[in-house]
């Protein structure tokens, strides 16, 4: 396993930016304020680089983001934590996601890319989230990413509509014609809906397929009458719902309604 030997100044010359950043979107934004302090507080973590193949070149593989910084400040070297051996793209990532997501938020498209490129690589949703740290039911999803039509990927990539609901947008369109208008519509309707109507909507698309998508959406805005209950929880079992929530990437409310929607039909209701 690749180790840091060395850590000293390096040109900014010598150095370029991997390809396994998996940050690579908005990488230039807020590099002035970064910059600025750095002039005034110095530079408080070394970036860290490999060797990229010809004597005396770096590939960076931490700190990008710092490294244009340096480049914006004028500054001619940056310090620089050196591994001993040259890093393949995929192991890169991996040291790129998980310094990322102790420091500042990285986008949901950056970490679609970085699980995809790992599950073509490990084939298992288990090596993936080992790999990463992040709750196997949220690298389940970003893998699902790549079978989303080009309308319903634009729609995630802008976040006007979550990943989830694209990909129940899309299963609930392909129920007949599967055209793209209409899985925009749905996608964009299911995005505003409670928990509750997006289950009636997909129930109603299953059972009456020959139904316009307008009927359809229409009818589980109407049909679906919520009730507002109040259910006291212990500190274990509010913890155990916040982590389902973000694992869904839902809130508590639809969290909660969607395992009691769940116990009760598998105890035989009809809901």
């Amino acid at each position: 396993m690749a180790t840091i030997t060395d850590m000293k100044k390096l040109p900014l010359d010598a150095l370029t930016i991997g390809r396994g950043q998996i940050r690579l979107r908005d990488v230039a934004a807020g590099i002035n304020e970064l910059a600025q302090s750095i002039a005034k507080q110095g530079l408080l973590q070394p970036i860290v680089v490999a060797p990229a193949g010809e004597e005396g070149k770096y590939e960076i593989i931490l700190g990008q983001r710092r490294f244009l910084a340096h480049k914006e400040l004028g500054h001619d070297t940056i310090m620089a934590q050196i591994i001993d051996e040259k890093v393949d793209e995929i192991e890169a990532k991996v040291l790129s996601l998980t310094e990322n997501m102790m420091r500042r938020d990285i986008s949901r498209r950056d970490k679609i890319d970085v699980c995809t490129a790992l599950y073509k690589k490990y084939g298992t949703i288990k090596d993936v989230a080992q790999e990463t740290g992040l709750p196997p039911k949220e690298v389940s999803e970003y893998v699902k990413y790549d079978r989303l039509r080009p309308e319903l990927k634009e729609l995630v990539d802008r976040d006007e509509v979550p990943l989830n609901v694209a990909l129940r947008a899309q299963d609930a369109a392909r129920i007949t014609e599967d055209t793209a208008e209409d899985a925009i519509k749905l996608a964009k309707e299911m995005a505003g809906m409670s928990g509750a109507q997006r289950d009636r909507l997909a129930r109603e698309r299953q059972d009456q397929p020959t139904k316009s998508v307008d009927d359809v959406i229409e009818s589980a805005k109407e049909r679906t009458q919520v009730t507002q209950i109040l259910v006291t929880l212990g500190a274990g079992a509010h913890r155990a719902l916040q982590q389902y929530a973000r694992d869904e990437g839902s809130n508590q409310d639809d969290a909660a309604a969607g395992l009691i929607n769940e116990g009760l039909q598998g105890r035989g209701f009809e809901l």
